[in-house]
């Protein structure tokens, strides 16, 4: 199989190109930078190959010193453009890669595909348009459309907020926001590239909606859908701040400061651009699990390949 892939040079699309490269398929990737992408694509209904990964994005900026425009520009329009060279093409699948963020900031209980959208963000905003574009048309017999939104993706090479927290544990430095009682969910990238490869190479079950509903498989394979992408487990910042002091062979100390002081000095820092700002801080203490159960329906498994710690684990060692 031909896989076209957009970002493939990023911490996402060097993971999935490897890992569908190692199944023996041909990968081409696909830079958006220049203005001139559709031309260098060139003509034809084979440009794109036998499907589309579209990971090129405009990631959330947690400085806030992005332009709001930018984010419609890149997530919705480049999107657009590329959907209808898509549709053109000979190409059967397009797999879209938006965000649980398009749906929620935050998330009381457990977010699954039936939450409404109300995003608040650009970003989050620019992605639902997106979504909402590319359900909007109409597929011609033989095409497929998924649109995945993973939650907090990790992996070798990856940078952020767990690299963050790896420091801190590392210089011993005692982690001061035990008070905040959390739960959130994390996706691997193993999980995240297991899931593209099933479907692609149709490794799935009935029709989404009949599997979710218990129907017995049809046998006609997946026809696309919206899917929640998550490790099986949710953890605590508290319990992954204990596993990261576990994979560096050191105990750790979790201090208990008072929730209402911590959010005013997180105040405080995000005027002075320190880097704990009160974004940051939200992404680090909030309340964010995703359900992965559609998927998992979708792809009749009962449990995703790597566990939420295992994956962790691997993603804390690269560090």
């Amino acid at each position: 199989m031909t896989i076209t892939i957009t970002g493939a040079s990023g911490f996402v699309g060097q993971h999935l190109s490897k890992h569908l490269a190692d199944r023996g398929h041909e990968i081409r990737g696909l830079s958006l930078r220049s203005a001139d992408w559709e031309t260098d694509l060139g003509d034809g209904v084979d440009v794109f190959g036998d499907a589309v990964v579209h990971l090129a994005g405009k990631a959330h900026d947690t400085a806030g010193t992005a332009e709001p425009e930018a984010y419609f520009r890149v997530n919705r329009d480049l999107t657009q453009a590329l959907f209808q060279r898509f549709l053109a093409s000979d190409a059967r699948d397009f797999i879209y890669f938006s965000s649980v963020k398009t749906v929620a900031d935050a998330v009381d209980g457990t977010l699954d595909e039936n939450h409404p959208a109300m995003p608040k963000t650009p970003y989050g905003q620019s992605k639902w348009e997106a979504e909402q574009y590319l359900s909007a048309q109409a597929l011609p017999e033989g095409k497929r459309l998924f649109i995945l939104r993973p939650c907090m993706i990790h992996g070798p090479g990856n940078k952020g907020n767990l690299n963050l927290l790896y420091q801190i544990v590392s210089k011993g430095i005692p982690w001061p926001l035990a008070a905040f009682e959390n739960r959130r969910s994390f996706l691997s990238i193993d999980n995240l590239c297991f899931v593209v490869a099933s479907l692609l190479e149709g490794q799935v079950r009935g029709d989404v909606d009949d599997a979710a509903k218990g129907v017995p498989a049809s046998g006609a394979g997946l026809c696309g859908g919206v899917f929640n992408l998550a490790d099986d487990e949710s953890l605590s910042t508290n319990e992954l701040i204990r596993l990261i002091g576990e994979v560096r062979g050191r105990s750790v100390q979790l201090w208990r400061v008072p929730v209402g002081l911590v959010r005013f000095g997180a105040r405080v820092v995000g005027v002075l651009r320190l880097p704990l700002n009160t974004e940051r801080l939200g992404k680090l203490t909030e309340n964010y699990v995703v359900s992965n159960a559609k998927i998992k329906t979708a792809l009749g498994v009962e449990k995703l390949p790597v566990s939420a710690r295992e994956g962790l684990r691997k993603t804390l060692k690269s560090f």
